[in-house]
């Protein structure tokens, strides 16, 4: 495995900030890592991506920003770009098309707002922010969520907007691996992932976002962890914000979000044991993935059980880096 580590300076990022101006910021792009075959071009706008989500959050939350306003951003930048797991180029079900699901929670109420199996959304990070700040409700899905956005004033877009040839490709093999007989693991890459991010401002909020296009092949109408408030996402003041990524149908029985809070909340443990204890409790139920944790203080930890995932921090203590994992085909 071929690591490749990124560190970059932005403006006023090595500042100094007084202790109640602190404010910290990770994101993820999923569980699996980046193969190695794949084209250089390809590997460096999944860098490049990677490094604008988070400045892009990073802007917001150096300049005064709420962490709700940072996650938003930095996850919304990822869905845009084409080459990650969420918005355009998301992975696409057996149908040939993309279903997608995100969630967004605020750690200072526990406001919450999520949206699943969207097919017209460009931004469902958004739209989950809507549901949040616009409606007395926390999840909407399908056509429903997407009639909302339409009252909402948000334009809906093709199905074809979300399809890249290199997920038509994905979705091709797999296919074709269950004419063979043959498992996920054949593929020249299976991102199990999602994309997501957590933050801290400087007046102590928390906020955790997550968002997918799922699984290659799945069923339609299929739903992951990630808009599931506790599963995939969770925030809470004090305590932590998670945004995992992995085997979803095992983060949503084992609650994974909200049980790494507990362990922290109740047991008084490190955001990094907690994470970490959780990934191995998923990994042994057959659930491998990972999450980005972060703690009251901005401390963040990233454990993961597969072969890698695409991570990022940056804090008002710390300079930015990305770190992007090649695996083998």
């Amino acid at each position: 495995m071929l690591r490749i580590v990124l560190t970059f300076v932005s403006v006023g990022l090595l500042q100094s900030y007084p202790a109640q101006s602190e404010w910290s910021l990770a994101i993820h792009g999923g569980a699996g890592g980046v193969p190695k075959d794949l084209p250089a071009a390809e590997v460096q706008q999944i860098k490049d991506t990677l490094r604008k989500a988070l400045d892009a959050g990073r802007q917001i939350l150096s300049s005064g920003g709420t962490s709700v306003d940072a996650v938003e951003k930095a996850v919304r930048v990822m869905e845009d770009s084409g080459v990650l797991n969420a918005g355009r180029g998301a992975v696409l079900n057996h149908k040939g098309f993309a279903e997608l699901d995100a969630a967004i929670m605020n750690g200072r109420d526990h406001k919450a707002g999520a949206v699943a199996a969207l097919r017209h959304i460009a931004n469902p990070v958004g739209l989950a922010r809507l549901v949040m700040d616009r409606s007395p409700h926390v999840l909407m899905v399908a056509e429903g969520a997407e009639e909302f956005a339409l009252e909402q004033g948000v334009a809906l877009v093709p199905e074809t907007y979300f399809v890249t040839e290199r997920r038509r490709h994905d979705l091709e093999q797999e296919i074709a691996s269950e004419h063979k007989s043959l498992t996920q693991n054949n593929l020249p890459w299976h991102p199990v992932g999602t994309v997501g991010a957590v933050a801290l401002d400087e007046k102590g909020d928390l906020a955790a976002a997550t968002s997918t296009g799922g699984l290659t092949n799945k069923h339609f109408g299929r739903v992951g962890d990630s808009p599931l408030i506790g599963a995939g996402t969770y925030a809470e003041n004090g305590v932590c914000a998670i945004s995992a990524t992995g085997a979803g149908e095992v983060f949503i029985r084992y609650t994974a979000a909200a049980d790494t809070c507990a362990r922290v909340r109740y047991r008084k443990e490190s955001i990094d044991s907690a994470a970490k204890e959780v990934i191995a409790l998923l990994k042994a139920a057959g659930g491998d993935g990972g999450m980005i944790a972060m703690d009251a203080s901005g401390h963040v930890a990233m454990p993961y059980s597969s072969q890698t995932m695409l991570r990022g921090e940056v804090s008002s203590r710390s300079q930015a880096h990305i770190v992007v994992e090649t695996v083998e085909p």
